[in-house]
């Protein structure tokens, strides 16, 4: 099926054709740090392709909160694009960016194209794919911080995303969960059932207009 010709296309293709994958940059500028994230639309990404509005609420949050990244060692889950993950290694942080494996192109493309140009402050962000619930067991506990970004929609993964962060908490580290509260996946039942069965959790940012939520965590120490 051939492309029309029009001034505003939104799906570019250079051959003129309808393409199965079609690629958008966006600019970000967050903690004074300039971000080119392409999200790759198509070639079955799904919810993986874009850069979610919970994301950037969760790197507002954390430049509002003077939250210092610099030398933490920190893991994102569900990284998808890499924004959050990729910000805080810009700002010095020694970042593991994890998805599942289908993402990693993508993520591993922007963790590139964002290189600063005198190098990275602590070190280039790690990109490894991780299984919630499956080979988190491969992946250490001693992080400072593990980071999420709308990654709560999925009923049926609760439960093994909950195996995981205890197990990548173990040894103290503090979650910062963003998310938009969709009824529909009923996130809010992850955050006050599957999540507080291990953590102490406490809602830290409400966004009314954008249904967006920020939360905290730890995990609960045996008794």
């Amino acid at each position: 099926m051939t492309c029309p010709a029009e001034e505003e296309d939104p799906f570019p293709a250079d051959d003129g054709l309808f393409s199965e994958t079609f690629s958008q940059e966006v600019v970000y500028t967050l903690m004074s740090e300039q971000l080119k994230i392409t999200q790759v639309f198509g070639a079955n990404l799904g919810v993986a392709a874009p850069v979610w509005e919970a994301a950037v609420h969760l790197c507002r949050y954390l430049e509002d909160q003077s939250v210092n990244l610099k030398g933490k060692r920190i893991i994102e889950l569900g990284a998808g694009t890499g924004l959050v993950g990729i910000l805080a290694a810009r700002l010095g942080a020694e970042v593991t960016l994890t998805d599942l494996p289908l993402a990693l192109p993508q993520l591993q493309a922007n963790v590139s194209a964002n290189t600063p140009s005198g190098g990275w402050p602590s070190a280039e962000p790690a990109v490894l794919p991780l299984s919630w619930g499956e080979d988190h067991l491969d992946f250490p506990s001693d992080w400072d911080l593990v980071l999420g970004a709308d990654i709560i929609y999925l009923p049926e993964t609760y439960p093994l995303l909950v195996k995981t962060l205890a197990h990548l908490c173990k040894d103290g580290a503090v979650v910062y969960l963003s998310s938009k509260i969709r009824k529909e996946h009923e996130a809010h039942v992850f955050f006050e059932q599957y999540l507080p069965s291990r953590f102490h959790v406490i809602l830290v940012h409400r966004d009314e207009k954008q249904n967006n939520n920020i939360y905290r965590a730890c995990l609960r120490t045996e008794e």
